[in-house]
């Protein structure tokens, strides 16, 4: 069966119902939350919506009290199913965006929406490979059901719950990566630390009232604030500069007796910090290189001498690397500094040989140092699919069968839905060579390698389901 002829000819339907579902802005949003929209509103509509498409295709669909729902097809009495894990939560949209990110626009052959990589369209791509499955009568020994979270880019607790209530799949994949197979993901450990703040604010030239950046520890942040008591002419001519001899956007405004510095930096997803620029450490370089109060000054040099341009956890005593997932990553990915908080959060993408306990007994004992404690920490394991798994070899042959290219295994700093399921891994729908534009402003899906990512979706589907 030739599966991307039969892509073609679904492909406005396609593109019609991703658009649909890229219009809403499925940011969570806890204030807007409810016993049947847990994640907010917004999230809830677009699993509402998901669900919707996904009866008006005939297929059976269960809502799990709005944390997580999922679509199955079922030509068979096997108990036993293949799981795709997808998801339709999106990070906030930040940034100067060319089109408004929850209009979708189709552009140069690419279309650009907030969701459209991550992980909206690879979703839709894996809900009409189902579809081509079921329409053509292909014949299945196992059950397929997608699974729609609603939480996996602040904490999966959708997962958590479906694990508790659900019966897990035999094996499947989690569309949210690259191609060809991703069969190993990085751990991670999420860490708040704080400031002991000593006394009063005293001392200094430039007394800093606050010190902001980032919104998501898992991205890098793209705008910085730091915001000082008094008009300082003085401090805004060496601010920039600063930011021209670095080749930073910022801006400056004198307002209520109080001087404020705003950077501008490039968002990128927290598994790859060096592909952005850090708003919050190029001010607080900036900072450093200035006379501040006490507790604003050990705030500042705590940043600059461990984390900045340290991506590998040099500079805090806890670099490491293995063959199979490559080097430990660290990404600061929120400031907070003001009157009552001194706070940086920092999330850290472990290789899978990582040893968790040495690791966190480095970063406390070197934070302690600079006058800083753990204030909070969660990890996550590793997950590795071994290279010769019978689910791994499918896929190898579906990408070449639909490709022709070389199914080479990756592995990844990302944490995708494929760790919840012992035989998982992530697959596509970013092809080699192309370039990832999740978390970041502009994003997009080439309309082609779309199309191309449903016939590889088709075809592993239906491998799978008879494996």
């Amino acid at each position: 069966m030739n599966f991307y002829e039969e892509v073609v000819k679904r492909k406005e339907e396609l593109l019609k119902d991703l658009q649909t579902i890229l219009k809403i802005e499925s940011v969570k949003n806890l204030e807007t939350k409810s016993s049947t929209q847990p994640m907010g509103d917004k999230i809830g509509k677009a699993l509402e919506t998901m669900l919707s498409l996904s009866e008006q295709a005939g297929f059976q669909t269960t809502n799990i009290e709005g944390m997580v729902g999922y679509a199955e097809y079922s030509p068979t009495t096997s108990d036993d199913y293949i799981g795709i894990l997808c998801h339709l939560d999106v990070v906030p949209a930040t940034g100067d965006w060319t089109s408004p990110p929850f209009e979708p626009t189709i552009r140069d052959g690419k279309l650009y929406a907030r969701g459209a990589i991550d992980d909206k369209g690879p979703t839709m791509a894996a809900f009409y490979g189902l579809k081509i499955v079921k329409e053509s009568g292909l014949p299945l020994k196992h059950a397929i059901r997608i699974i729609f979270g609603t939480d996996e880019e602040s904490g999966m607790s959708c997962m958590k719950k479906y694990t508790e209530v659900e019966k897990m799949p035999l094996a499947g994949f989690a569309p949210d990566a690259d191609f060809p197979i991703i069969h190993a993901e990085k751990g991670q450990i999420n860490v708040k630390l704080e400031l002991s703040k000593e006394g009063s604010e005293t001392g200094g030239d430039y007394q800093l009232l606050s010190f902001t950046a980032g919104e998501k520890g898992n991205m890098v942040p793209d705008k910085a604030e730091a915001v000082f008591l008094g008009d300082n002419q003085e401090l805004v001519k060496s601010f920039i500069g600063y930011c021209k001899a670095k080749g930073l956007e910022y801006t400056y405004t004198y307002e209520d007796n109080q001087t404020k510095l705003l950077v501008l930096g490039t968002s990128a997803h927290g598994m790859e910090p060096e592909k952005g620029v850090n708003a919050g450490l190029e001010l607080a370089a900036f900072l450093e290189s200035i006379s501040l109060d006490t507790n604003a000054h050990k705030y500042v040099h705590f940043i600059h001498t461990t984390l900045y341009n340290q991506y590998h956890g040099e500079g805090l005593g806890i670099s490491f690397t293995d063959d199979i997932t490559g080097p430990l990553t660290v990404n600061a990915g929120i400031f907070k500094y003001d009157k009552d908080n001194a706070e940086v959060y920092l999330n850290i993408r472990c290789p899978v040989l990582t040893d968790y306990d040495k690791t966190i007994k480095q970063l406390t004992e070197k934070v302690e140092l600079h006058g800083f404690v753990v204030g909070s920490l969660l990890s996550k394991d590793p997950h590795h699919v071994p290279k010769d798994s019978p689910m791994i070899k499918v896929l190898q042959e579906v990408y070449h069968e639909e490709t022709g290219l070389e199914p080479t295994l990756l592995s990844t700093g990302g944490a995708t839905y494929a760790r919840f399921m012992e035989n998982g891994v992530a697959f596509g729908a970013l092809f080699p060579g192309k370039t990832m534009t999740a978390h970041q402003k502009d994003e997009y899906i080439e309309i082609e390698d779309l199309l191309k990512a449903t016939a590889i979706y088709a075809n592993a589907i239906y491998r799978l389901g008879n494996l």
